[in-house]
C-alpha cells in the first residue's frame, strides 16, 4: 500500500472520528478541471458515491466547497481513506474514474 497523502487527515476529536482533506490544492485538480468538473468537496462526495455504487454509506458525508469531510466509525473511515488515496495523487486514475462514471450516466454534483 502507498503512503497516505499528507493532505488527507483522519482525526479523532471528542469521541468522534472524521476524514478530511482540503480541496483546490490537490495534485489531481488540473485533471479534474480538464474533465469539466470543479475539484471541490462536493465533487469528492460524488467520487465516494460512485465508488459505493448505491450501497448504504457506513459514514456520513459532510463536504463543503473547500473541503471534503466524512464522519463516522474510525475503521470505516480508514477503509474510505485507503480507497480515496488511490485517486488524490494520480491524475490518470481520477480521469479514468470520471470517464467511467459518466459513461454509466453518473452525474457529479460539483
Amino acid at each position: 500500500m502507498s503512503a497516505v497523502p499528507d493532505h488527507m487527515k483522519l482525526l479523532d476529536v471528542a469521541g468522534s472520528s472524521s476524514l478530511t482533506f482540503a480541496c483546490g490544492y490537490l495534485p489531481v485538480d488540473a485533471a479534474i478541471i480538464a474533465t469539466g468538473h470543479e475539484p471541490n468537496g462536493y465533487f469528492w462526495e460524488g467520487v465516494v458515491e460512485y465508488l459505493t455504487r448505491g450501497q448504504a454509506l457506513p459514514v456520513q458525508l459532510d463536504p463543503e466547497a473547500g473541503m471534503f469531510c466524512a464522519r463516522g466509525d474510525r475503521d470505516q473511515l480508514g477503509q474510505l481513506r485507503e480507497e480515496l488515496e488511490k485517486y488524490l495523487d494520480d491524475p490518470k486514475k481520477i480521469t479514468e474514474l470520471i470517464k467511467d462514471a459518466e459513461a454509466t450516466g453518473f452525474q457529479f454534483d460539483d
